[in-house]
C-alpha cells in the first residue's frame, strides 16, 4: 500500500488532477492530443497538472509522489504501457484513475468500459469526476522471485508471445514496427513447447506448452481475446494454456484469438484461480505489454484494488 496524505477527498477543494502522458503512443498519432484532453478535464473542478516526465523510471516515479501528496485522481494519455506505469501508484489507495485510450491497443481501457474515442473518454472521466463518481475492479499482483510486486490490469503473457517480445526488445535492427515482425519469423522458426508448472489455489498442473496467459482482463496485443471469460470484478485470474501446438496449428489458431474461440481447440485448456504460481526455465513474463519479471512469479487477485473514473 502506498501512503496517501489525508485530505478532504468528498469536497477535493485544491487537490489537482494529475496527467500522464505518453506523446509517443500508438506510433505518435494522437500527438497533438493532450492540449484538448486537458482543457476538458478543466471542467471537472479540478486543477489540472500535467507530469514533466521522459522516462517510464520518472514517470512511474512521478505518479507515486503526485499520489502521496494527494493528487484527486490520475489520468493517463497513452496505451496499455502508461496505464502500467500508473498503476503501480495507485493500486491499493484511494486516489482514482482515469484511461484516456490513445496507444496502439488500449486493451485495458477498452475490457473496463472507457469509451474508444479519446475524447469521448476524456469526457466520461470529467463526468465522474464532477459527479464524484468511481467504480472499483481488480487488479493483478505479481510476486518475483526476489520479492519484488508489480501490478498489472490486462494480462500477463508467458508464453511464445513473451518470447517474441524478449527478442525485439533485444534486437537493435531493424526500427519500428518491422524489429517486431522479424523477431515474430525468428521465434516461429524456433518455435517449440516449454515444460510449465502451474500451482492454481494450491493444486500443480504439468503443462508442455506454447501459450500461458493469466489475465485479470480478457484481451491483450491490441483486441486479442486471450483470456474471454475474464472479467475484472470477480475476484478471479483466467488462465489459458494453449498445448503442444507446431507452427501450421498455431498460424491456424491464430485468428480465433481476437473472438475468443480459441478456448474451444482440443489443445486448449482454461483454468481460474485466485493465486497462481507459474514456473518455467528461461521465460519472462510481460505484463500489460510491459517486460515484467522472470518466471517463476506469484500472480494474485487483489478484488477492488483500484477505482476508475468512468
Amino acid at each position: 500500500m502506498h501512503a496517501v496524505t489525508t485530505v478532504d477527498r468528498a469536497s477535493g477543494a485544491g487537490l489537482p488532477v494529475v496527467v500522464l502522458a505518453n506523446p509517443s503512443a500508438g506510433r505518435g498519432r494522437h500527438r497533438g492530443l493532450l492540449p484538448s484532453v486537458v482543457h476538458r478535464l478543466t471542467a471537472g473542478g479540478h486543477p489540472v497538472r500535467v507530469l514533466d516526465v521522459w522516462t517510464p523510471a520518472q514517470a512511474e516515479a512521478a505518479c507515486h509522489k503526485a499520489v502521496a501528496d494527494g493528487a484527486a485522481a490520475l489520468v493517463t494519455v497513452g496505451g496499455d504501457g502508461t496505464v502500467h506505469l500508473a498503476l503501480q501508484a495507485v493500486a491499493g489507495t484511494p486516489v482514482p484513475i482515469g484511461v484516456v485510450p490513445a496507444g496502439t491497443g488500449n486493451d485495458f481501457a477498452g475490457s473496463t468500459g472507457f469509451p474508444t474515442d479519446p475524447l469521448a473518454a476524456t469526457d466520461a472521466v470529467v463526468a465522474a469526476l464532477r459527479g464524484g463518481r468511481s467504480h472499483p475492479i481488480d487488479l493483478a499482483r505479481i510476486t518475483a522471485a526476489d520479492g519484488t510486486h508489480r501490478w498489472y490490469g490486462a494480462v500477463l503473457a508467458a508464453g511464445i508471445d513473451a518470447i517474441i517480445n524478449e527478442r525485439a526488445n533485444r534486437m537493435r535492427w531493424p526500427r519500428g514496427p518491422r524489429r517486431y515482425d522479424l523477431a515474430i519469423l525468428v521465434e516461429l522458426a524456433r518455435l517449440r513447447p516449454r515444460r510449465y508448472t502451474l500451482r492454481l489455489d494450491g493444486v500443480t498442473h504439468e503443462s508442455d506448452a506454447v501459450l500461458v496467459a493469466v489475465g485479470n482482463c480478457a484481451s491483450y496485443g491490441g483486441g486479442m481475446r486471450i483470456c474471454p471469460a475474464a472479467d475484472p470484478t470477480d475476484g478471479l485470474l483466467d488462465v489459458v494454456v494453449g498445448g503442444r501446438f507446431d507452427r501450421r496449428t498455431l498460424l491456424r489458431v491464430k485468428p480465433r484469438l481476437y473472438p475468443g474461440t480459441h478456448v474451444e481447440h482440443p489443445l486448449v485448456r482454461s483454468f481460474q484461480a485466485r493465486t497462481v504460481e507459474l514456473a518455467a526455465a528461461g521465460i519472462t513474463g510481460y505484463a500489460d505489454g510491459e517486460r515484467v519479471a522472470d518466471l517463476p512469479v506469484t500472480i494474485t487477485a487483489v478484488p477492488a484494488a483500484v477505482r476508475l473514473l468512468r
